[in-house]
């Protein structure tokens, strides 16, 4: 990054100073949702791959469920992630197909104050290198509510740890201080 010579005591711009700030963050908290009506907490391989992966990255789990792939059983346990303080970011894994009973989609967006399109864009085009045109069966989306990330992962373990390690926590740190820079929540 190249100094300002009109003023050094201006800020540096751009992502490689946002990246150091970013830095600074910390250990932040992650609830996290397993969507399923089979699922339960003793056979959830991709929440426990989760679990792992967050605390791997530094950070930790503050809450942890797995609800049923019903609409306001999804929407309840939202709202519980987004009233704790501690949580910053919030993964849902499952319910993000176009099976009858997937409603992960319609329950994450009927919440989202802002959609991070680029998310889903990525998550897919990651995914098609991986298994071909049947990524684009794929709902996956993020957004931002209540000053908090929301991240919604189909439920297959390979496909979280796609999300989780090319996108989610290499940018955990650089989405809570963009959210948070100003003193703002979102």
């Amino acid at each position: 990054m190249s100094e300002n010579p009109a003023n050094q005591n201006q800020p540096l711009e751009g992502h490689a100073a946002h990246a150091r700030e970013a830095a600074k963050t910390g250990m932040l908290g992650f609830a996290v949702v397993t969507l399923s009506d089979t699922r339960t907490a003793e056979n959830d391989k991709s929440g426990q791959y989760l679990h792992t992966a967050i605390a791997a990255a530094g950070h930790r789990v503050v809450q942890y469920a797995v609800v049923k792939d019903e609409p306001a059983d999804v929407a309840a346990q939202l709202q519980s992630a987004l009233d704790d303080p501690e949580v910053a970011i919030i993964v849902t894994n499952g319910g993000t197909g176009i099976a009858t009973r997937d409603t992960a989609y319609e329950s994450v967006v009927g919440m989202l104050e802002k959609q991070l399109d680029g998310f889903g864009e990525l998550f897919r085009m990651l995914s098609y290198e991986e298994i071909g045109a049947a990524a684009m069966l794929s709902r996956a989306v993020a957004g931002i509510a209540a000053g908090r990330v929301i991240f919604s992962l189909p439920g297959s373990t390979k496909a979280v740890q796609l999300g989780m390690e090319k996108l989610i926590l290499p940018q955990a740190g650089h989405l809570y201080y963009e959210l948070h820079k100003d003193g703002g929540t979102g």
